[in-house]
């Protein structure tokens, strides 16, 4: 059997850690920081893990990252 190939978008934005927890940066930060409060953006910093249902998804992008 050929190796299945992985996503390259996802392989360039998330890190699955070696529980298996799927690690991506923060949501609704490219634009728009005016309309955002500053308890939002301090908050927003770094990098966050993903819920559930969006770690399941993510996780079938990148088979041998498991």
């Amino acid at each position: 059997m050929p190796k299945m190939k992985t996503k390259s978008s996802a392989k360039k934005r998330f890190k699955v850690t070696a529980t298996g927890k799927v690690i991506g940066g923060q949501a609704g930060k490219r634009h728009g920081m005016i309309k955002r409060t500053r308890k939002f953006i301090r908050n927003a910093r770094g990098t966050t893990t993903l819920s559930t249902p969006d770690a399941k998804i993510i996780k079938g992008f990148m088979p041998y990252d498991r």
